[in-house]
């Protein structure tokens, strides 16, 4: 019997058939309310947070007194004044339990604990299914396992092997549901029994790719668990999947890399694992696929190479026990006086990016223009700075200064 089925349901108000949420405590109403702001992320509302103490405070406060806060320019302390008066925030909370009515937020008790870690928690957490998999004790023995989209035989055939030994050990597989190393997987744990998580880029109810509609509904007919930060309903767009990957580093233990070539979603997960104090293993390659070239550059980065299931095993068996006592409420921010310290630190592409942003939104394809970067150099280079504070991903593939 494996931890997985030895552990009775923790916390069933919070299962897919409650329907708890009438009396939200306030600290919840106004970080609701206040996670409807556009172009307010995770970042600076914990700079709200922070600066005023609570969200009610925040919520309340007068224009003049949010531009004190980092990264709120005018127009940001202008689009929190709309909202005030065009919403009540008993009414938001209403009417976003109707349309969502599964989510957790950062100021429940029930918030993912190592995701609260993170610097860039996602204020909102929508889900369907079990959420015992992201809950003590079960968080424990969560394991990241991503890749590439296109996956060479090779691959397939070794993430199944090795997804399947994480499973069948009792461990909890975390992926992104995606074509290829994703897809292998979420289907090697359900075949051996397990349990799975998939966190989506879209609404937990919004099926991409939609050919891996019968494995997402394995997943929840399983006992596994469908994760998300965007409302119902919200449609692919390419801006939402890098972001995502940060909640698959957040909530895993360690992270399996299985193949990955130079440039690829999954090696943005596995830098911001390195940069969660994770751990990151890679499946070893023939340097001649070129499929596998990203996995070997993460040999330079301190992962680990791993040489077939046992081996993997063991090293999972030696991860340091969770700290039962450790549930901080909110991540701590990159202090005023350290900001200059960080951008000292900056990597010179880094700069050049930090260095184009302001406290005015830009598109993420104006800073390819200018910057003379590809996409998904300017992608990473964002990820990093929202990791250090310095930086704001919006929707609609906009960002800014934190």
């Amino acid at each position: 019997m494996t931890l997985l089925d030895s552990v009775a349901p923790l916390r069933s108000r919070l299962q897919e058939s409650s329907t708890a949420w009438a009396s939200p405590d306030p600290e919840s109403l106004y970080c609701l309310a206040l996670s409807h702001v556009p172009r307010l992320g995770p970042a600076l509302l914990r700079r709200l947070l922070m600066h005023f103490g609570c969200f009610e405070a925040a919520w309340e406060a007068p224009t003049t007194a949010l531009l004190e806060v980092d990264g709120i320019g005018l127009l940001l302390a202008e689009a929190i004044a709309t909202v005030r008066q065009q919403h009540q925030p008993e009414a938001l909370w209403e009417q976003h339990q109707r349309q969502n009515p599964h989510f957790l937020l950062w100021t429940d008790p029930a918030y993912p604990r190592l995701l609260r870690e993170i610097p860039t928690p996602p204020p909102v957490l929508y889900y369907r299914g079990n959420l015992d998999l992201i809950q003590p004790p079960l968080d424990a023995v969560a394991i990241g396992v991503v890749g590439t989209r296109d996956p060479s035989p090779y691959g397939r055939r070794w993430t199944g092997k090795l997804s399947g030994a994480i499973a069948q050990a009792g461990y909890t597989v975390i992926s992104g549901l995606a074509y290829g190393v994703d897809t292998e997987a979420h289907q090697a744990c359900l075949d051996a029994r397990g349990k799975t998580v998939a966190v989506l880029g879209t609404g937990v109810n919004v099926i991409y790719p939609p050919q891996n509609r019968a494995l997402y509904e394995a997943i929840l007919e399983q006992g596994g668990l469908i994760l998300s930060e965007q409302p119902s309903g919200t449609q692919p767009d390419r801006g939402s999947f890098p972001a995502r990957n940060r909640i698959i580093a957040g909530l895993s233990r360690a992270l399996l890399v299985t193949e990955a070539p130079g440039r690829s979603g999954a090696l943005i997960t596995a830098h911001l694992a390195n940069e969660f104090c994770r751990d990151v293993y890679i499946l070893p390659n023939s340097l001649d696929n070129p499929k596998a070239a990203g996995c070997l550059s993460l040999i330079q980065q301190g992962a680990q190479p791993i040489l077939g299931s046992g081996h993997l095993l063991d090293w999972l068996r030696q991860l340091p026990p969770l700290d039962p006592q450790s549930q901080p409420l909110i991540p701590s921010v990159v202090p005023s006086q350290e900001v200059e310290e960080a951008i000292a630190d900056l990597s010179p592409e880094q700069a050049q990016v930090y260095a184009l942003l302001s406290d005015q939104p830009i598109s993420k394809d104006d800073i390819v223009e200018q910057s003379g970067l590809d996409f998904h150099q300017v992608q990473i280079h964002l990820t990093h700075l929202e990791i250090l504070g310095l930086a704001e991903v919006l929707p609609s593939d906009l960002c800014q200064r934190c």
